[in-house]
């Protein structure tokens, strides 16, 4: 989100670039993934990458997983209290993506990777995680992904954008160097912490690789969708309204 400030350095009043870290990581990821499947085949990919489980791995992405479900929400409701835009602009991401989502899914009907195996490769056994609850139908795009990548691309605009309002404050630009190495730190922070989000859904056999694709796109689209006029609004009095300022 932009803020007005005394600054000329793009780094700090463009959401675009000052999380461009994560934007370019995702685009990366993204492609390589397009890449990957002209060579392989989406059995052989999964198998791959599902293929080294381990008791303290199962642990981890088990409940990693979650973060993907009811977390979103809760960090909404702390943004809210602390900056109503904020906290407006990641529900509205989420339910932009959500929708964009189920809607995809429900054309595509693709089945999950248990459902899939049984189908086509009833002798491969896939490494199960005991506990999870396997789902069989629905499986492109990765709801979960486009959750995990919409809430850290917010999660990396709205820290950025108040470290920008901070330093703009202080009004002193030998800062400026410094402010870009901490966005750049925080959006390949963010970028990990979706990418594991991500990979938890195929070690946990609930998607393929391809389905990871189409929810990096949605989530990555969507919050640029709605960046512009998170733009617009935040000059609005009511954008930094917060019950609790720190």
């Amino acid at each position: 989100m932009a803020t007005n400030t005394t600054y000329t350095d793009t780094a700090y009043t463009d959401p675009i670039n000052r999380t461009s870290v994560y934007l370019v990581l995702s685009v990366v990821l993204a492609l390589g993934i397009v890449v990957v499947h002209f060579f392989y085949s989406k059995a052989d990919i999964h198998l791959w990458l599902n293929g080294n489980h381990t008791a303290w791995q199962d642990i981890i992405w088990q409940y990693y997983t979650y973060v993907g479900e009811w977390v979103p929400y809760a960090v909404a409701a702390v943004l809210l209290l602390l900056r109503l835009g904020d906290g407006m602009l990641l529900l509205a991401d989420l339910a932009l993506s959500g929708l964009l989502a189920q809607a995809v899914k429900h054309i595509a009907c693709t089945d999950r990777p248990y459902m899939f195996f049984a189908k086509h490769f009833p002798d491969i056994d896939l490494p199960f995680v005991d506990g999870v609850r396997l789902s069989r139908f629905f499986s492109f795009p990765s709801g979960h992904t486009t959750t995990f990548f919409v809430l850290m691309f917010v999660l990396a605009v709205i820290i950025t954008e108040a470290y920008s309002r901070r330093q703009a404050m202080e009004k002193d630009k030998r800062h400026s160097a410094s402010g870009a190495v901490f966005c750049a730190a925080v959006s390949l922070v963010c970028f990990l912490l979706a990418a594991a989000g991500a990979y938890s859904r195929i070690y946990l056999s609930q998607h393929f690789l391809e389905d990871i694709f189409g929810g990096i796109v949605i989530g990555v689209s969507s919050t640029l969708l709605l960046l512009p006029v998170a733009s617009r609004l935040q000059v609005k009095p009511w954008w930094s309204w917060g019950l609790i300022k720190v």
